[in-house]
Protein backbone atom coordinates (compact mmCIF):
# COMPACT_ATOMS: atom_id res chain seq x y z
CA UNK A 1 0.00 0.00 0.00
CA UNK A 2 1.18 3.51 -0.66
CA UNK A 3 -1.28 5.45 1.47
CA UNK A 4 -2.75 4.66 4.84
CA UNK A 5 -5.89 6.07 6.40
CA UNK A 6 -5.75 7.88 9.70
CA UNK A 7 -7.67 6.26 12.53
CA UNK A 8 -7.42 8.99 15.12
CA UNK A 9 -4.99 10.48 17.59
CA UNK A 10 -5.00 9.57 21.24
CA UNK A 11 -2.72 8.00 23.82
CA UNK A 12 -2.01 4.35 23.17
CA UNK A 13 -0.46 1.35 24.84
CA UNK A 14 1.93 1.71 27.77
CA UNK A 15 3.83 4.75 26.48
CA UNK A 16 0.92 7.17 27.12
CA UNK A 17 2.40 9.47 24.46
CA UNK A 18 -0.02 11.11 22.05
CA UNK A 19 0.17 9.22 18.79
CA UNK A 20 -1.25 9.20 15.30
CA UNK A 21 -2.46 5.85 14.03
CA UNK A 22 -2.66 4.90 10.36
CA UNK A 23 -4.30 1.70 9.10
CA UNK A 24 -4.53 -0.16 5.81
CA UNK A 25 -7.15 1.53 3.58
CA UNK A 26 -8.75 -1.86 2.90
CA UNK A 27 -9.31 -2.55 6.60
CA UNK A 28 -12.99 -2.76 7.58
CA UNK A 29 -14.72 -3.15 10.91
CA UNK A 30 -16.82 -6.32 11.25
CA UNK A 31 -19.51 -6.62 13.88
CA UNK A 32 -20.18 -9.99 15.55
CA UNK A 33 -23.85 -10.10 16.57
CA UNK A 34 -23.39 -13.04 18.95
CA UNK A 35 -20.61 -11.52 21.04
CA UNK A 36 -21.62 -7.92 20.27
CA UNK A 37 -18.03 -7.01 19.50
CA UNK A 38 -16.27 -5.33 16.61
CA UNK A 39 -12.96 -6.36 15.11
CA UNK A 40 -10.76 -5.14 12.29
CA UNK A 41 -10.45 -7.27 9.17
CA UNK A 42 -8.17 -6.49 6.24
CA UNK A 43 -9.62 -7.25 2.78
CA UNK A 44 -6.38 -7.04 0.74
CA UNK A 45 -5.81 -9.39 -2.21
CA UNK A 46 -2.08 -9.49 -1.38
CA UNK A 47 -1.76 -8.74 2.35
CA UNK A 48 1.45 -7.00 3.38
CA UNK A 49 1.33 -8.61 6.83
CA UNK A 50 0.18 -11.84 8.45
CA UNK A 51 -2.06 -9.92 10.83
CA UNK A 52 -5.77 -10.41 10.10
CA UNK A 53 -6.47 -6.73 10.73
CA UNK A 54 -3.80 -5.44 8.33
CA UNK A 55 -0.80 -3.21 8.85
CA UNK A 56 -0.98 -0.38 11.37
CA UNK A 57 1.56 2.41 11.71
CA UNK A 58 1.93 4.61 14.79
CA UNK A 59 3.67 7.98 14.73
CA UNK A 60 4.64 9.65 17.99
CA UNK A 61 5.00 13.42 17.35
CA UNK A 62 6.72 13.98 20.71
CA UNK A 63 9.52 11.62 19.67
CA UNK A 64 10.11 13.37 16.33
CA UNK A 65 12.11 16.38 17.47
CA UNK A 66 12.87 17.50 13.91
CA UNK A 67 9.21 17.95 13.02
CA UNK A 68 8.02 18.88 16.51
CA UNK A 69 10.99 20.45 18.38
CA UNK A 70 8.95 21.42 21.45
CA UNK A 71 10.38 24.96 21.33
CA UNK A 72 8.94 27.76 19.24
CA UNK A 73 11.23 28.54 16.32
CA UNK A 74 12.68 32.03 16.48
CA UNK A 75 12.30 32.31 20.27
CA UNK A 76 15.22 33.11 22.61
CA UNK A 77 15.23 29.50 23.85
CA UNK A 78 15.37 28.26 20.23
CA UNK A 79 18.29 30.57 19.42
CA UNK A 80 20.26 29.46 22.50
CA UNK A 81 19.63 25.77 21.80
CA UNK A 82 20.40 26.20 18.11
CA UNK A 83 23.79 27.80 18.88
CA UNK A 84 24.76 24.78 20.97
CA UNK A 85 23.43 22.34 18.39
CA UNK A 86 25.35 24.03 15.57
CA UNK A 87 28.59 23.77 17.53
CA UNK A 88 27.97 20.11 18.37
CA UNK A 89 27.17 19.29 14.71
CA UNK A 90 30.31 21.15 13.56
CA UNK A 91 32.44 19.21 16.06
CA UNK A 92 30.98 15.88 14.98
CA UNK A 93 31.50 16.66 11.28
CA UNK A 94 35.03 17.93 11.97
CA UNK A 95 35.82 14.71 13.82
CA UNK A 96 34.38 12.56 11.03
CA UNK A 97 36.10 14.47 8.22
CA UNK A 98 39.48 14.93 9.90
CA UNK A 99 39.85 11.28 10.76
CA UNK A 100 38.26 9.87 7.58
CA UNK A 101 35.37 8.25 9.43
CA UNK A 102 32.70 9.95 7.28
CA UNK A 103 33.68 8.26 4.01
CA UNK A 104 34.43 4.78 5.30
CA UNK A 105 34.12 1.91 2.84
CA UNK A 106 33.72 -0.88 5.43
CA UNK A 107 30.74 -1.50 7.67
CA UNK A 108 32.57 -3.92 9.95
CA UNK A 109 31.88 -3.06 13.60
CA UNK A 110 35.38 -4.04 14.80
CA UNK A 111 37.04 -1.93 12.10
CA UNK A 112 34.84 1.04 12.99
CA UNK A 113 35.65 0.59 16.67
CA UNK A 114 39.38 0.53 15.92
CA UNK A 115 39.05 3.60 13.66
CA UNK A 116 37.21 5.52 16.40
CA UNK A 117 39.80 4.59 19.03
CA UNK A 118 42.68 5.65 16.78
CA UNK A 119 40.87 8.89 15.89
CA UNK A 120 40.31 9.64 19.56
CA UNK A 121 43.94 8.92 20.42
CA UNK A 122 45.09 11.17 17.56
CA UNK A 123 42.82 13.97 18.78
CA UNK A 124 44.17 13.69 22.33
CA UNK A 125 47.78 13.71 21.13
CA UNK A 126 47.03 16.82 19.06
CA UNK A 127 45.61 18.59 22.13
CA UNK A 128 48.58 17.56 24.30
CA UNK A 129 51.19 18.69 21.75
CA UNK A 130 49.42 22.01 21.07
CA UNK A 131 49.20 22.64 24.81
CA UNK A 132 52.88 21.79 25.44
CA UNK A 133 54.12 24.18 22.75
CA UNK A 134 51.59 26.85 23.83
CA UNK A 135 49.88 26.95 20.41
CA UNK A 136 46.27 26.54 21.53
CA UNK A 137 44.89 27.68 18.18
CA UNK A 138 46.00 24.29 16.77
CA UNK A 139 44.12 22.16 19.30
CA UNK A 140 41.50 21.11 16.75
CA UNK A 141 43.77 20.64 13.75
CA UNK A 142 46.76 18.33 13.42
CA UNK A 143 47.99 19.42 9.95
CA UNK A 144 49.14 22.99 10.78
CA UNK A 145 50.57 21.73 14.05
CA UNK A 146 53.00 19.31 12.39
CA UNK A 147 53.74 21.51 9.36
Amino acid sequence: HTSYETEGSKSHLRSKLPSMKFVCPKMKWEYNRETKTKRRVCRCENPCTTSSCGRMIYIYPEKNLRAYPGVERGSVEWDETYKIRVNVEKSINHFKDSFCIAGRKTQNEKTLHADLLLAGISQLITVMVADKIHQHQYIRSLKPLIA
